[in-house]
């Protein structure tokens, strides 16, 4: 795989070492009123959509983005998730959400 996702880099340096999390002040929440996940931050809420919140989710330190991938794979295997997650897991690095 060698597609270029936002920010630069390839797919396949985002599927080695890097085990993302969130950011320390960071959480993820569910609010059950609105039926939707949220990052909650110290001065800041951010909606996430669709199946973002899933995806954060399993952004937990120990994980690969391969192994997100593989797992995002499997339960969706219609879905572009080996092209699309990395560019948004890139996305949400370059904002400061992801170490």
């Amino acid at each position: 795989m060698s597609a270029t996702p936002a920010g630069g880099a390839t797919t396949t340096a985002l599927e080695g070492a890097w085990r993302p999390a969130l950011a320390p002040a960071l959480m993820l929440r569910h609010d059950p009123v609105r039926d939707a996940d949220l990052l909650v931050m110290p001065e800041r809420v951010v909606v996430l959509e669709g199946h973002a919140g899933r995806i954060v989710a399993l952004c937990d330190g120990v994980r690969t983005v391969r192994a997100i991938i593989d797992e995002l794979a499997a339960d969706h295997p219609s879905a572009p998730v080996a092209t699309e997650v990395p560019a948004f897991l890139t996305r949400l690095r370059r904002e400061g959400w992801l170490g």
